[in-house]
This record gives structure tokens, sequence and C-alpha cells, in this order.
């Protein structure tokens, strides 16, 4: 499967916020599929499911109902089949604990979501220029 044919996993409860990273990642030209779940709970069972394409990338919001970013990144990690998909944390908080919590399991990148679309789209256009850039293990 070529690069640009496997799913992108949006990990994301905010409606709001999951229809600005499609309409960001469109306007940059990001063709890859975008598969959105609410929590990560519904997500690692997606990832689970071995009918379902492994994305290429994960963007993962921390602040969510049933299971928070924190906890699906521990569930995922634990996993040789799913611990080398590259995860961005897209969220809100600034909080110190959050991004050290979250590069202890060794994300790819923390990224706070801006109020302001345009520089949502950059932060996407950066994302998509360090995916594409990055070599990394077959997923």
């Amino acid at each position: 499967m070529k690069r640009s044919d496997c799913p992108i996993l949006l990990v994301e409860d905010d409606q709001v916020d999951a229809m600005t990273v499609r309409r960001a990642l469109k306007e940059v030209g990001v063709k890859n599929p975008l598969v959105h779940f609410d929590n990560g709970e519904e997500a690692l069972g997606f990832l689970s499911d071995s009918a379902n394409d492994r994305p290429c990338i994960i963007l993962l919001d921390l602040n969510m109902p049933v299971m928070n970013g924190i906890e699906f990144l521990q569930r995922i990690k634990e996993q040789p089949l799913l611990k080398r998909i590259p995860v961005v944390v897209l969220t809100t908080s600034r909080e110190e604990q959050d991004k050290c919590r979250s590069f202890d399991f060794s994300i790819a990148g923390y990224m706070v979501k801006p109020v302001d679309y345009r520089q949502f789209v950059e932060i996407m256009r950066v994302i998509d220029a360090y995916w594409s850039l990055s070599a990394s293990p077959p997923v």
C-alpha cells in the first residue's frame, strides 16, 4: 500500500475540531482517507480489527471521554503491531505534565491547537511535511 493510500486516524471528541482538521488537511492537499473516532476506546477497536488498514499516522486529542489520549497511548504502545505507528498529539492542553506524559510514550510530536484557522492550516502543513519526509518502519 502506498503511503498516500493509507488512512490517517483522527481521535478527537470535538466535532468542530474534527471538521477543522478535515478541512485543513484538504486545503493542504492531503489525499489520504481520514478515519475519525470520538474516543480512544473506539479507535482501539478500529486498530485491533485486522480487516482495517493500518493508519500511516494518528492525530490524537488528549482530553476525551471514555478513554483519554494518555490511556490510548499507553494501550497502543504496549502492542507490537501498533506501537510503531507515529502519533502526533493535537490538543488544547498546554500542561507540562501532559507534554511529558505524551513524550513518555514516544509520540512523534505535540501540537497545541490554535484558535485561528490559518494557524491550524499551518500546523497541518507542518504535520504533513514531517510525515511525508520522515522515514518510518512499515506498520
